[in-house]
């Protein structure tokens, strides 16, 4: 009897994580759904109708650095294999006039929506590699809003994403900087740069580990999804205006349980079994539509960035010291 496969999911108390769960766990999966509000997530998980013992529920706040290595322990401690980890919450405060900062004292989009997930990502490698499967994957989401290459991104408000030379992870991230690129800060922008940030992190683990490890990673685009609770630190009139627009005018709305599902194809669809690959449906929704391959902006497909973002990221996250738990022998094995 073929053992079941376990998934993390970041963010799998509400909107895309909560329905990526649902998909995965109709699909024999146990998900492992790692959330800041453990109560709020057994809620979610009940209205949602999540199978009986389906899901475990593990607490994380990715804006905590000490908080990722302690869910990494302590999903150790499930006895679980993993066989997947999707990198799905997020953050969004796009009315902030000053930046708020993470307990580690980082701009707290970009601690919670790269870093954390970085940091995380790095720390469970070993355990994707230890699994018997054949097929395993790391998947982290990404956002129209942050390539210009797309039509959705091509809309220059608040700011188009811009990492610079990465200029403020240099000079330490901390107060007052705010800005990867340590210009002034621009909360929109600090989102975009933050996803900028999760597509070059998936293209440089592919380009680290694909070959050696066979591990799959990759990114994507479920489509717009105009109603998420992302959109909940908005103006009110917008979060009834654009649900409406994107429904109405664009034709590029997509319901939390379809970009659920796309989440999940990410993860178990043998047709989506590519590493090194950004998935889109597309900015306007037909029935049916199928997945592709999207081009990304050329800032995405900088190597030497992607490089240099992975090193001053390791340095921020804490990577060049030992971690706090020991990790499995094949560690050794994942070094570049």
């Amino acid at each position: 009897m073929e053992q079941q496969k376990t998934v993390m999911i970041t963010g799998a108390s509400s909107g895309v994580g909560l329905n990526a769960a649902r998909a995965l766990a109709d699909q024999g999966w146990h998900v492992v759904m790692a959330c800041r509000d453990l109560g709020k997530a057994e809620r979610a998980a009940q209205a949602i109708a999540m199978p009986a013992g389906s899901y475990s529920l593990l607490p994380l706040d990715l804006a905590s650095l000490a908080s990722v290595r302690q869910a990494v322990a302590d999903f150790r401690a499930l006895g679980r294999s993993l066989e997947a980890l999707v990198c799905n919450a997020a953050v969004y405060y796009p009315l902030e006039k000053q930046p708020l900062y993470s307990t580690d004292g980082y701009e707290i989009s970009v601690a919670t929506n790269h870093l954390g997930h970085f940091l995380l990502a790095n720390l469970l490698l070993p355990d994707l590699q230890a699994s018997p499967a054949a097929d395993k994957r790391l998947v982290i989401l990404g956002t129209v809003t942050a390539n210009p290459k797309e039509l959705g991104g091509k809309i220059p408000i608040p700011a188009p994403p811009d990492l610079g030379n990465l200029q403020g992870f240099e000079a330490g991230f901390k107060a007052p900087i705010a800005m990867i690129n340590g210009k002034q800060f621009k909360p929109g922008k600090a989102y975009k740069d933050s996803k900028l940030c999760n597509v070059l992190t998936m293209r440089e683990l592919h380009r680290r580990y694909h070959q050696s490890t066979g591990l799959i990673f990759s990114s994507l685009y479920p489509g717009c999804v105009a109603d998420t609770p992302l959109f909940r630190h908005h103006f009110k009139a917008f979060q009834t205006i654009f649900p409406w627009f994107q429904k109405n005018i664009t034709g590029g709305y997509v319901t939390q349980k379809l970009a659920g599902e796309r989440v999940a194809a990410a993860v178990a669809d043998p047709a989506l079994a590519e590493s090194g690959i950004y998935w889109s449906w597309g900015n306007r929704q037909q029935p049916g539509r199928r997945s592709f391959a999207q081009e990304i902006s050329n800032e995405a497909q900088d190597d030497a960035k992607a490089r240099k973002l992975w090193d001053l990221s390791a340095k921020l996250v804490g990577l060049d010291h030992p971690p706090s738990q020991p990790l499995p022998a094949t560690a050794a094995s994942l070094e570049d």
